[in-house]
């Protein structure tokens, strides 16, 4: 029986990073699974997971060699032991909109709602209902909003997090630990009308095809890899309240339909593109 760790290194991109911390491991005895690594103006971050025979893992070493290699890069290193057939956990964002919430807690998904965190405070009743913790976060100070988040995201092991309209752009810092592992429902067939005005735009340009998109968050706003999409015609004389309601139907069965594909291990991300495998 294997074991299991997801390692993450984040900072100011330097020589050697990867091979000292793969030759760290190797001495650790273990076995590189997967590797992702990238740099984007000068930072550098790395998701590495690793295996070991179960009698070869000694969980004390590992943590207590990783934190003296973090100093010594002056680097963040984080090891979470994983389990390749648990239930995940995932996280839930919001911000006032609840049908995507409420779809995603109505799907039968093989994984674990965890945790709600909002900017607002009036959604809080809404998570009580389904008996989950509720974090309100002020995000006026963005930096200081998502380091709270990604505290709260690491206390309760969160794997994944999807964005169920949650109206905030996060900035690198917070995408790079959890690199297609964030997703999010866009109001539009992207790459068509990014931004929060989608069905607005799609409204006054007159278009005949309105759609949604789930995709994984990358740096740039509404550009990550596309998973899954949903869309509806229009009718003349069709009014922008009519869209927007149609719309987030569409919304809420799209999400849903992202988060069982990212369960079902059916998705792999190849230079920037959703492959279905």
């Amino acid at each position: 029986m294997k074991q299991f760790a997801t390692i993450t290194v984040i900072g100011r991109d330097k020589t050697g990073v990867i091979a000292r911390v793969t030759n760290f491991l190797f001495e650790q005895k273990a076995n590189i699974e997967a590797l992702e690594e990238q740099v984007t103006r000068g930072q550098f971050s790395m998701t590495l997971q690793a295996s070991w025979k179960s009698s070869e893992l000694n969980s004390h070493s590992l943590r207590a060699g990783l934190e003296n290699l973090a100093r010594q890069l002056g680097m963040e290193i984080k090891v979470r032991l994983t389990e390749p057939d648990r239930r995940q956990k995932f996280a839930i964002m919001v911000t006032k909109e609840a049908h995507c919430f409420d779809a995603l807690m109505a799907a039968k998904l093989k994984a674990d709602a965890a945790l709600v965190i909002g900017n607002h405070d009036d959604f809080a009743p809404r998570a009580k209902k389904f008996r989950l913790p509720f974090a309100h976060i002020n995000w006026h100070d963005r930096a200081q909003a998502e380091n709270r988040a990604l505290q709260l995201i690491e206390e309760h092991e969160i794997d994944f997090i999807v964005l169920a309209r949650f109206m905030k752009i996060l900035s690198p810092n917070f995408v790079w630990r959890y690199k297609n592992k964030i997703i999010n429902i866009h109001p539009s067939l992207l790459p068509s009308f990014p931004g929060p005005q989608a069905y607005r735009q799609a409204y006054e340009q007159g278009v005949k095809i309105v759609g949604v998109t789930a995709h994984f968050v990358s740096m740039r706003l509404d550009e990550g890899p596309i998973i899954s999409q949903g869309a509806f015609h229009i009718r003349p004389g069709t009014s922008l309240k009519d869209i927007i309601a149609r719309g987030q139907q569409i919304e809420s069965a799209v999400l849903v339909k992202a988060v069982k594909l990212y369960l079902g291990k059916r998705l792999d991300v190849y230079w920037g593109v959703v492959k279905e495998v």
